[in-house]
């Protein structure tokens, strides 16, 4: 769950990050809370996680919508 975690934040930096952003923190907490050996990871994870949502409040902000336009 770590690694998952750590992937799809990384990954929804670039695309769905209102999606994959949850779902890494989901995974993320899960996989702190259950003693994961890859501890790293999954703060990593939870990290991208935060900054997945964090940029699409900024894109949303920048563009006062919740849409993305080209």
């Amino acid at each position: 769950m770590a690694v998952a975690a750590f992937v799809l934040g990384l990954l929804g930096l670039l695309v769905l990050n209102v999606v994959l952003g949850p779902v890494a923190l989901v995974l993320a907490s899960l996989a702190l809370w259950r003693g994961t050996a890859r501890r790293g990871r999954a703060l990593l994870g939870l990290g991208l996680g935060i900054a997945d949502l964090a940029v699409f409040l900024a894109l949303a902000a920048a563009d006062s919508t919740l849409s993305w336009s080209i």
